[in-house]
């Protein structure tokens, strides 16, 4: 509503009167405001803040008077009454002499600015006034209250009289009359021999005279509070009569709200108590209480002494309250409290020290509620005189607080809006940005005055499904637009502004005439003639329609009321205007559909159609009344009404079953009048409903019913017009903001099905809600309130301490204003369930259920529900939790929900939410079924709590061996570290659950991320791999703890026994590409366990089906047969391979290499030996038997065209797709370049390419290999070796069978499988026939070591040469790699350690890879 805005500022004074102020009050028009000191009287101008004249009191005069105490102005501005503490009313005359002005505003030369616009000087210029004191009137007593009421004064005094002064002729005019004797009752129905006050000494201490309900809200001197009217027109003691408040005894001061017909007292307990008066009784009626609640204001809400002052803004939307202690508090009309600095950041520096609260002496406000003017109390006391050292204008003790405002407080027909539109004196806040920003939820706050920032709502991420969402809470900046300083500077205020429906114009309404401003376009718009502009004023507010703007004016040259619309497209002139006349003066205007409504000041209201006419260039809109609606019979003072508007809204939703065409048309005006809310609907009773001839003008002249009365305390209305069938709920809302009580919703209740209406259903529900923001916009179909509010940024940090006490910056906090919104959808479904309309809820909830944030919608409401019950010290009779929770079963989201919810609350009131909701173990299998497993993993949390650790290893069991059949890494992690930690007993620190499960890597192995790399090495890259120390803490994944020293605990062995399991489970089932994903992300030691299980579950049984199944698995196409493949170029032995096959393999390797490697990997440029080694031994080494083993070795470096020089980047450097993958590895030595291809030769290679599979299979099978060579499952790489078809794999097993001591099985296993699949590509694959005769040889010489006697021995996957000699693995580890490292030809690097070393130097690759810190070197 009203919102602080930046630092107050102080005034200076020029003059040099030592005179603290006392009083501070503006004149009607708010253009001044007078300041009393004890013996002078200033007369200030308000806009800019600068002092006109100042009347200063003679000492002999003054002692006679005594000092001035109270001022108040004469309603036309051209006299002050001041009253003095010795009972003297002093009154001054105020003549302003024409064309005489003290300021004026300076323009450089130039400039647009013109000096000959109408009013410019009365606009611009701050006049030059006298002030002369007329008369001196005595009333021998002293004066407690001064009032003016109309054309007199009215004076209380401390004797107990009233005295009614006139203005004009003040001695004869002169009426007094004793209190004493005016009759007080509880109600105006009683005897008018009411109770006299009685006493001799009561007199009145406060009072205000209210217009609307044309009496005076008083307090007298012992507490109690009243309200005296006069019963006729003349007011004399007969004439007067009182009435009570019974309950207030402690009253202080009084304000009185006339738009809302409210009197505000002030009490000492610190609380304002509201009363209105009761139109059929004439007593005083309680409507609400201000006052701090000790849940907000712990350390203050009962200190902070009666309430002093009160203060009601010019629209009476809000109301100011300050204590005798300090502290300003800032209430909506009906007790929604917005801003109190008695707490946060006012209440105490950044440091955490309490600041002495600000003292207030007297405030009053400034023109449209934009500015607060107080005078400083603490001033007076402690603020000692002091000259500036330049001898200029000293500081003054009054602060200038300033203050933005909802649209919505002064044009409420921006009430149908989605938008939050808040006006400033120069600025406005839109919280509708342009499109292209919409999506950009993340920006970064800045606190400046232009752009309060920080919109706490959850919202804020994520795309969410609905256009107007992503605008309105796409990112969290305010839109702000500066008004243009042409219009600003001679029509200051602004008055109105409004929003069109899409965001994207706004039109603002100062003193006269107006301008709009387009935010696509950034340009604003005003009247190219100025006269046009000056004279126009807006009375009743202003709307878009469509490209129109729709408004209400008085023409000043005809002296008529108004109704234009202007084209925005068009130039702001009135001769593109669309002009209608209306007899009386409007005071509200809105536009419904195409209807255009009025409320007038005789009490009337007026319909419009309004209808587009395209004519020539520029369309204009035309007009035409519909209906009129006398309302005088209702509405008691037209002033009263603070809304009106047209909406489809109707009790009977039996129409909208029967006749749909009549569900958008306008069915009722809803009118605010003085916070209730009133309806008239359309009267449908009579024949017109069944007469279909009629044409459809017609039946829009249906009357109106008798207006009903639907809530009380309304301050706002929210309503659309538009239709969506999926939301008809909330759409057909109605939405009332109604202060303190929260948000109220009328909501309309539906048949199911369209079935036939239970009859003792009402049609509609009014439903209360209490929210934590401000609403000052609704978003109907998405659920939710858009508001504001204020936050504060302290800066006192930056001053010294020395100069401190002076900085307003110190004294206050910076504030700014925060976008804020809430879901309120919970609220409804819950009051519905409470009323046993648990299908209405559902029906709604089922109508929301894609909103983005409707799981978080059923936690809150099972979390509110489950916190007041379970937390409740009575018991409750009928509890709503168990309707709520099986409330909540209707949706899939149950279980999370649930989960969502425990977790979030306190152990304590676990058992009473599961007592409702379920056993969490059967809710836990229930996940399971459902296959939610991180809803499951959360349930084991509770499960872990609330069980013994014996159930929840079971469950934990349970799970983890359905998220590793499931392939769900993240959450194997995370349930292996939970099973050690139940069995090392640190329970009773769960571990986190994923709330998002990463996703999974079936696609290719993260093999870099726990793997180790085994390599042909060179000696010094073994010692360097080998001596690595730690420098990270491990991970949190299990691959690091796993493999520790521990390994012999039970519950590791529990562990790995089920890792086995699976793993075993896979290779039955021929899941390669899933056993590699599991090794890999897991850090399962695949080797070693292949090693145990190679004559076991690593066997290979049926060749052909394994063959079969790794073509599916890996997308691998079988071979086809080309024509050429005969007479091939490449079937002389010396090329037949090598250069095809060297292209695919160091490409493989590349990618090998960058795959998924985590990054921080370094690497060094190494020296490039082998590529020579290529050109000169191929020639000379049997192509198939010899160049094998550099096919094998997956981990060959990019090919670059120098030949000696290479580093390998880390992953970020090098990606599958970097140009060193795609394009350098096709750069041979050249040793090679002297080798030219012919054509055929070339469509040989491009043939090659095309039989391969995807290049990440590629990979992996490569790495497969790589581990079953390790492991000896000499089965597998026979498999893997034909599926890539390269001879060089199955060469390197034979020689690898025929040199070492093979177990006679596995040979035959092998001669049995080959023979299977020549026999199976012989019927079914052809294309696997050219390969497999290559082969032949091969298998041949298989078959006579078959037949030989191999001793059965422990498999070493060695080089033959080096089997015997283990007595000291490290020594010969060195010695073969550095014999094989200085001469490569002749055993082409198939060098392997031993098979303990080995898995040493694995599990250190493992360490030092999650670790991120050792070279890899590739020689």
């Amino acid at each position: 509503m009203y919102f602080l805005s930046g630092w107050p500022k102080r005034l200076l004074c020029p003059l040099e009167s030592l005179e603290q102020p006392l009083h501070i009050q503006t004149d009607p028009q708010r253009t001044f405001f007078a300041v009393l000191s004890p013996s002078q009287l200033s007369i200030w101008y308000c806009r800019p803040s600068v002092l006109i004249v100042s009347y200063k009191e003679l000492s002999k005069a003054a002692s006679q008077f005594g000092p001035y105490k109270q001022a108040e102005w004469r309603p036309d501005s051209t006299m002050i009454a001041v009253s003095t503490a010795n009972g003297y009313i002093l009154f001054f005359e105020i003549p302003s002499p024409r064309d005489k002005y003290l300021y004026e505003p300076m323009y450089p030369k130039g400039s647009p600015h013109l000096k000959g616009t109408p009013h410019y000087k009365e606009e611009q210029c701050a006049p030059s006034l006298n002030l002369e004191m007329k008369k001196v009137l005595d009333l021998q007593a002293s004066i407690t209250s001064l009032q003016s009421m109309l054309e007199d004064l009215l004076v209380a005094t401390a004797d107990g009289f009233l005295h009614l002064v006139h203005w004009d002729g003040m001695t004869n005019g002169r009426k007094a009359i004793n209190l004493c004797t005016v009759p007080f009752s509880v109600d105006l129905q009683s005897s008018r021999a009411g109770s006299f006050l009685g006493f001799e000494d009561v007199y009145i201490r406060d009072m205000e005279y209210c217009a609307t309900l044309d009496g005076f809200a008083v307090v007298f001197n012992d507490g109690r509070v009243g309200f005296i009217t006069p019963m006729s027109s003349r007011f004399t003691a007969e004439q007067l009569h009182g009435v009570w408040a019974q309950d207030v005894i402690d009253g202080t001061c009084v304000a009185v709200n006339n738009k809302y017909r409210l009197m505000a007292f002030g009490c000492a307990n610190g609380s304002v108590q509201v009363y209105t008066i009761d139109t059929t009784t004439g007593a005083m009626q309680f409507s609400h209480k201000l006052e701090l609640t000790p849940k907000q204001y712990p350390d203050i809400w009962n200190k902070t002494g009666p309430v002093k002052l009160i203060r009601w803004s010019p629209d009476s939307c809000v109301v100011m309250v300050t204590w005798e202690c300090g502290g300003l508090s800032l209430w909506s009309v009906f007790g929604a409290q917005l801003i109190c600095t008695l707490g946060g950041d006012f209440a105490y520096q950044s440091d955490g020290a309490k600041k002495d609260p600000l003292k207030i002496s007297s405030m009053t406000w400034g023109s449209e509620g934009y500015h607060l003017w107080v005078i400083d109390g603490n001033s007076s006391s402690n603020m000692k005189p002091e000259r500036d050292a330049n001898n200029e204008a000293r500081q003054f003790g009054i602060l200038q607080f300033h203050f933005i405002k909802s649209a919505l407080t002064v044009n409420p027909c921006m009430s149908n809006q989605e938008q939050v539109l808040l006006q400033g004196e120069d600025r406005l806040y839109l919280n509708c940005g342009d499109a292209t920003q919409a999506q950009s939820p993340r920006n970064t706050s800045v606190h400046s005055e232009h752009k309060p920032t920080r919109e706490r709502g959850p919202f804020s991420d994520g795309s969410l499904d609905s256009q107007g969402l992503s605008t309105l809470l796409g990112h969290r900046h305010w839109h702000v637009v500066q008004i243009h300083s042409t219009y600003l500077e001679s029509n200051w205020p602004i008055r109105f502004s409004a929003i069109d429906k899409l965001g994207q114009n706004v039109a603002v309404v100062g003193k006269f005439g107006f301008a709009h401003y387009s935010l696509l376009t950034k340009k604003w718009k005003l009247f190219g003639n100025i006269t046009q502009e000056q004279n126009m004023m807006v009375t009743g507010g202003l709307a878009w329609w469509n490209d129109f703007i729709v408004l209400a004016c008085y023409n000043l040259n005809d002296h008529q009321e108004e109704l234009r619309i202007y084209l925005r497209t068009s130039n702001l002139d009135n001769a593109f205007a669309h002009i209608t006349k209306v007899q009386a003066d409007t005071l509200l205007l809105s536009v419904f559909r195409d209807i255009v409504i009025l409320f007038r000041a005789d009490c009337s209201i007026c319909l419009y159609s309004i209808e587009r006419r395209p004519e020539g260039l520029n369309p204009t809109a035309s007009i035409q009344v519909l209906q009129e609606v006398s309302m005088s019979r209702y509405i008691p003072h037209p002033f009263l009404v603070v809304s009106v508007t047209l909406t489809s809204v109707r009790t009977e939703t039996g129409i909208t079953l029967k006749m749909p065409q009549q569900a958008c048309e306008a069915e009722s005006i809803m009118l605010n009048l003085a916070g209730q809310l009133i309806m008239l609907q359309r009267d449908r009773s009579g024949p017109q409903i069944r007469d279909k001839d009629n044409n459809p003008n017609q039946r829009k002249h249906l009357p109106f019913c008798a207006p009903v009365v639907l809530a009380q305390s309304v301050e706002n209305v929210w309503t659309t017009c538009r239709i969506n069938k999926q939301k008809r709920h909330l759409l057909e809302a109605l939405w009332l903001s109604c202060g303190g009580a929260g948000m109220k919703v009328w909501l309309p209740l539906f048949p199911r099905d369209h079935r036939k209406p239970h009859s003792f259903l009402s049609r509609r529900i009014m439903l209360p809600f209490h929210i934590n923001i401000y609403p000052l916009a609704v978003l109907f179909e998405d659920a939710l309130v858009l508001g504001a509010v204020n936050d504060t940024v302290l800066y006192d940090c930056l001053y010294t301490q020395t100069s401190a006490r002076e900085h307003l910056e110190v004294l206050f906090p910076f504030s700014i204003v925060e976008r804020t919104s809430q879901i309120y959808l919970h609220h409804i479904l819950r009051q519905l369930l409470v009323r046993n309309l648990g299908e209405q809820a559902l029906l709604l909830a089922h109508s929301c259920a894609t909103l983005p944030y409707f799981p978080h919608v059923l936690e809150l409401m099972l979390h509110e529900v489950l916190e007041e019950e379970a937390t409740s010290r009575e018991p409750i009779p009928d509890p709503l939790l168990p309707t709520v929770a099986k409330f909540i079963t209707e949706f899939p989201l149950f279980l999370q929900t649930v989960v969502h919810c425990a977790r979030k609350t306190e152990y304590a009131l676990w058992n009473y939410l599961f007592a409702a909701v379920g056993n969490p173990k059967d809710l836990f299998e229930e996940c399971l079924m459902a296959q939610d497993l991180d809803t499951a993993a959360s349930y084991l949390i509770i499960l872990q709590n609330m069980e013994v650790p014996a159930v929840s290893r079971q469950h934990a069991t349970l799970l983890f061996n359905t998220a590793l059949e499931q392939g769900k890494w993240d959450l194997c992690r995370h349930m292996i570290r939970f099973l050690k930690a139940i069995g090392s007993g640190e329970t009773e620190t769960p571990p986190a659950t994923p709330t998002t499960q990463e996703p999974s890597s079936s696609s290719g192995f993260e093999f870099f991320r726990h793997r180790s790399i085994s390599l042909s090495q060179s000696a010094e890259n073994l010692h360097s791999k080998f001596n690595l120390t730690k420098t990270l803490s491990m991970p949190s994944g299990p691959s690091g703890k796993r493999w520790s020293k521990d390994s012999d605990c039970a519950e590791n062995m529990y562990i790995d026994m089920m890792l086995w399991r699976h793993a075993r489970r896979l290779l039955e089932e021929i899941k390669l590409k899933d056993l590699g994903c599991f090794a890999a992300q897991l850090g399962f030691e695949l080797i070693g366990w292949l090693c145990k299980e190679r004559t076991r579950a690593a066997r290979v049984e049926d060749f052909v089906f394994a063959l079969k199944k790794l073509h599916k698995d890996f997308l691998w196409p079988f071979p086809v047969i080309p024509a050429s493949s005969v007479n091939s170029p490449f079937k002389n032995g010396k090329y037949k391979t090598a250069v095809g096959e060297q292209l695919l393999k160091s490409q493989s390797a590349d990618t090998f290499v960058n795959m998924e490697m985590d990054t921080g990997v370094s690497n060094t440029p190494r020296s490039r030996s082998w590529l020579g080694t290529i050109g000169s031994s191929q020639r000379e080494l049997d192509t198939v038997s010899s160049h094998g083993p550099h096919m094998q070795d997956a981990f060959l470096s990019p090919l670059l065209s120098k030949g000696d020089e290479c580093s390998i980047g880390s992953a970020t450097d090098l990606t599958e797709t970097s140009s060193m993958v795609d394009g350098d590895w096709t750069m041979v030595d050249e040793n090679f370049s002297s080798l030219s291809l012919t054509q055929s030769e070339l469509e040989h290679i491009s043939l090659e390419l095309a039989s391969k599979g995807p290049h990440k299979s590629q990979v992996q099978l490569r790495y497969l290999l790589h581990i079953f060579m390790e492991a000896g499952c000499l089965d597998w790489c026979i498999i893997i070796g034909l599926i890539l078809r390269e001879s060089s794999v199955i060469s390197q097993v034979f020689s690898i069978m025929q040199s070492s001591d093979i177990d006679r099985e596995i040979c035959q296993n092998i001669k049995t499988g080959l023979h299977a699949v020549d026999k199976w590509a012989s019927t079914d694959c052809p294309g696997y026939k050219p390969f497999l005769n290559i082969i032949k040889p091969q298998i041949q010489k298989l078959s006579e070591i078959a037949e030989e006697q191999v001793q059965p021995e422990a498999f070493q996957p060695v080089n033959p040469s080096k089997v015997t000699e283990q007595v000291n693995p490290r020594a010969e580890e060195s010695r073969t790699s550095l014999s094989h490292g200085t001469n490569p030809q002749s055993d082409a690097g198939s060098v392997s350690v031993s098979r303990h070393e080995e898995d040493k130097s694995k599990t250190e690759d493992e360490d030092s890879f999650q670790e991120g810190s050792y070279d890899c070197i590739v020689s």
